[in-house]
C-alpha cells in the first residue's frame, strides 16, 4: 500500500517507491531553456535592450512575423480545469498541474516542442473559451487534457471555433487514434479484414465517443457502444444525451439491444474504455480469435491473463503488459505536425494518418504481443508529424 516512506506506491508498478516518485517531482518536471547567448554585455543588447525594440517593432508592423521571432509557432498550452484526471477523477486545478508539467516534458522530449501547463480554476465553458482566446498571442496550438465529460465536448468544439490553430482534446482523440493503429495491426494478426469486424466499445465518454468516430471514419464493417444503461441505439428510452444521439446515428447497424452479453456475443472486437468490468465469461461469447483492448489504467477492464484464455490479441493502457495503448504515441506528433504545416486546425484526415503512421512504424514485426511500437522508439514522432503535415496539406488546412 501507499505510504510517504518509500515504500511501493500502490498501483503504479512493483519496483516503484514513493521516495523516488515524489523526489523526482520535487519543484516540478519544468524549466526554461535560454536559446540566445547572454555572456556579454552585446549579447544583452541584442537579447534584450535596446535591440529586442526592433523586432517589436516589425512584429508590431507584421503581426506573421511573430512566427519567425518567437516562440510561439513551435509552443502548445497544455490545458485543464482538473475534473477528470486520470483515474482520479476531478481533483481540482492544483492537484492537476503535475500531470499537466508531465505532458509538456513529453511533448518536448518526443517531439522537441516546448509547451506550457495551464490549469484554470473554472469549469464554466464561456470562462475557459475566454481565457484562451485572450491568450491566443502566446501559443500556436492547444491540448485540452483530463476535462470531463460531457463538458469537453461543447469545450473542444467552441475552443476551436474561436481560436485559429490547432486544438485537440487529447484524452478524447489521441487514445482513438493508437486504438485505431492498433486495431489496424491486431486485424492483421488474426487474419481479419478491417471492414469486417464488429467492434464493441464499452464506454461513452470522452475517449469512447472519440473511438466509436474514428473507427467509422476508417471504415469498420459495424460498430456497438455500451453505456451504463446497456447498448446505445435509437429505439431507447431514456439516457441519450446529444452525444448518444449522433452516436446512435451511425453505430449499430443491426439494431442490437440489450446489454454487455447481447452486444459481445459473436463480436471480433471489444474495446474497454471506461470503468466498467468485462466478465470473463462475456469475453468467452465472443468469435475465435477475438482482439480485446482493455484500456481502463492502472486496472484493466480484465486482467490481461484473463483475457488471453479467450482472444488471440490483448492490449492495456498499462506499460508492464504487452500492446500498451498510449497516448504519447499519437499527440507529440500530432501537434508536432499540425505546427510544421501551419494548419488551422487538427483535421479528421489528420487524426487517421496519425494511426496509419503509427501502424506502419510497427508493420515488419506484427505478432500478437506487438502491435504498436513503443512509445520509446524514435520513429513514432518524426513518421507521425510527417503524415499529419501531409494530410493537412490535402485536407486544406496548412499555411506552409
Amino acid at each position: 500500500m501507499t505510504t510517504v516512506n518509500g515504500s511501493t506506491a500502490s498501483g503504479v508498478g512493483a519496483d516503484l517507491t514513493n521516495e523516488e516518485i515524489f523526489a523526482a517531482h520535487e519543484g516540478g518536471k519544468l524549466g526554461v531553456q535560454v536559446t540566445a547567448p547572454l555572456d556579454s554585455a552585446r549579447d544583452l543588447s541584442i537579447a534584450y535592450t535596446p535591440g529586442v525594440a526592433q523586432v517589436s517593432r516589425a512584429i508590431a508592423g507584421d503581426p506573421a512575423l511573430a512566427d519567425r521571432y518567437t516562440w510561439t509557432q513551435r509552443l502548445v498550452a497544455v490545458v485543464s480545469d482538473g475534473t477528470a484526471v486520470l483515474g482520479l477523477g476531478d481533483i481540482g486545478p492544483r492537484a492537476s498541474l503535475p500531470v499537466m508539467e508531465g505532458k509538456s516534458a513529453l511533448f518536448k522530449t518526443f517531439a522537441g516542442l516546448d509547451s506550457i501547463p495551464l490549469v484554470l480554476d473554472t469549469v464554466d465553458v464561456d470562462e475557459i473559451v475566454e481565457t484562451l482566446v485572450r491568450l491566443r498571442p502566446s501559443f500556436g496550438a492547444v491540448n485540452l487534457e483530463d476535462i470531463s465529460a460531457p463538458r469537453c465536448f461543447e469545450l473542444e468544439r467552441r475552443v476551436i471555433e474561436a481560436l485559429d490553430c490547432p486544438v485537440m482534446h487529447d484524452d478524447q482523440h489521441g487514445t482513438a487514434v493508437v486504438v485505431l493503429a492498433a486495431l489496424r495491426n491486431a486485424a492483421k494478426v488474426v487474419g481479419r479484414a478491417f471492414a469486417s469486424l464488429r467492434v464493441v466499445i464499452s464506454g461513452a465518454g470522452a475517449a469512447g465517443v472519440a473511438c466509436a468516430k474514428i473507427l467509422h471514419t476508417a471504415g469498420v464493417g459495424e460498430i456497438i457502444v455500451l453505456d451504463s444503461r446497456g447498448v446505445i441505439h435509437s429505439g431507447r428510452d431514456g439516457g441519450l444525451t446529444s452525444i448518444k444521439r449522433e452516436l446512435a446515428g451511425f453505430t449499430n447497424p443491426n439494431g442490437v439491444t440489450g446489454g454487455a452479453a447481447e452486444a459481445l456475443r459473436g463480436a471480433d472486437v471489444v474495446i474497454g474504455v471506461s470503468v466498467g468490468q468485462l466478465a470473463e465469461e462475456l469475453v468467452a461469447t465472443m468469435a475465435e480469435d477475438a482482439i480485446v483492448f482493455a484500456l481502463s489504467n492502472p486496472d484493466p477492464e480484465i486482467h490481461p491473463e484473463v483475457a488471453r484464455r479467450h482472444a488471440a490479441v490483448v492490449a492495456t493502457g498499462r506499460s508492464d503488459f504487452p500492446n500498451q495503448i498510449n497516448n504519447v504515441l499519437a499527440f507529440p506528433g500530432i501537434f508536432k505536425g499540425a505546427l510544421a504545416a501551419g494548419a488551422r486546425k487538427i483535421t479528421d484526415g489528420m487524426k487517421v494518418a496519425a494511426a496509419e503512421a503509427i501502424a506502419a512504424v510497427a508493420a515488419d514485426d506484427l505478432s500478437a504481443d506487438y502491435i504498436v511500437p513503443s512509445p520509446l522508439d524514435p520513429r513514432v514522432a518524426i513518421e507521425v508529424s510527417e503524415a499529419v503535415a501531409r494530410a493537412a496539406r490535402v485536407d486544406g488546412v496548412a499555411n506552409v
